[in-house]
């Protein structure tokens, strides 16, 4: 189960505008500190940042809205953290943003049910996480079979997502992309 945070709300309730653009680095510094007092509000779960109704989003908001909020949520009891609702603009601005501070998150488009990884991740990662997503919760052996690379190269991947929260590491060493992956 995912908290949803939509962030027209989220806009609108932070700063007085009849837009649901995120744009100018002020704007988006007010939605971040909003939205990490919602979080900080949550129990235990995961929680997902809704751009289905935000219209334009410059790379300053990309910045705090995304990239600068992700390194806020690390010391937060938020198993993952994903984007919804993002169009090709947002993914854009977002990428762009990520990739500066070598950040990596999910993101599902609008335009697309299929889950990605937005910023900087290797290949591997990439790779690893859609055959994590067809295979749903697995342990490395499946994936590393579906790739057909070996097991270790495949738990690297897996680690590496499960180190920058995009998908789970369980106990019995399987893997899981997400409930709503």
């Amino acid at each position: 189960m995912s908290a949803i945070i939509r962030l027209d709300i989220v806009l609108h309730e932070t700063v007085a505008t009849a837009y649901c653009d995120l744009v100018t680095r002020p704007t988006g510094a007010a939605v971040r500190h909003r939205v990490i007092t919602v979080l900080r509000g949550l129990p235990d779960d995961n929680a997902e940042l809704d751009f289905s109704e935000v219209g334009l989003m410059d790379f300053s908001c990309a910045d705090e809205v995304v990239a600068k909020l992700l390194v806020e949520t690390i010391g937060l009891r938020i198993p993952r953290l994903r984007l919804r609702g993002v169009r090709d603009h947002h993914a854009e601005a977002i990428q762009f943003a990520l990739a500066r501070y070598d950040l990596v998150i999910v993101a599902v488009l609008a335009a697309s049910p299929e889950p990605m990884l937005l910023g900087s991740a290797p290949e591997d990662w990439r790779t690893a996480f859609r055959a994590l997503t067809r295979l749903g919760r697995a342990p490395a052996l499946p994936v590393a079979e579906v790739l057909a690379w070996p097991v270790d190269r495949t738990v690297d991947a897996l680690h590496g997502l499960a180190n920058h929260r995009c998908v789970v590491e369980h106990p019995d060493a399987t893997f899981e992309p997400g409930a709503a992956a």
